[in-house]
């Protein structure tokens, strides 16, 4: 990662999950090295609405696959976001989370 600024290095990988797919706070710490700051990649999430370019937070989601930051979205548009991918999403939590996990450590691999 070229920046130093860690929420900008969250953004950046944050930018990379394709549509249609989720990973968690989680994993998105673990690649950047910080494996235990998964907290940290959550209030960089929440603090990500005037980043440019957009960031798709909507995509990042607790291990379990449960959209626990949606109060932040207000209602229910982080559901509805993940649905206009296709991602079906079932009381507040993705289904086919296994499925449709995206591991940057995995995918951005060299």
């Amino acid at each position: 990662m070229k920046d130093d600024n860690f929420f900008e290095q969250v953004y950046e990988v944050a930018r990379l999950i394709p549509a249609g797919r989720v990973t968690s706070y989680g994993a998105i710490a673990a690649y950047l090295g910080t494996k235990g700051s998964s907290r940290m990649v959550g209030w960089a999430m929440q603090a990500c609405g005037k980043a440019m370019p957009p960031v798709p937070a909507h995509r990042v989601v607790n291990r379990q696959g449960l959209l626990t930051a949606k109060f932040h979205f207000g209602g229910n548009l982080m559901q509805q976001l993940l649905e206009s991918e296709g991602v079906k999403v079932v009381d507040d939590q993705v289904h086919d989370f296994k499925k449709l996990y995206w591991d940057p450590s995995i995918e951005l691999a060299l």
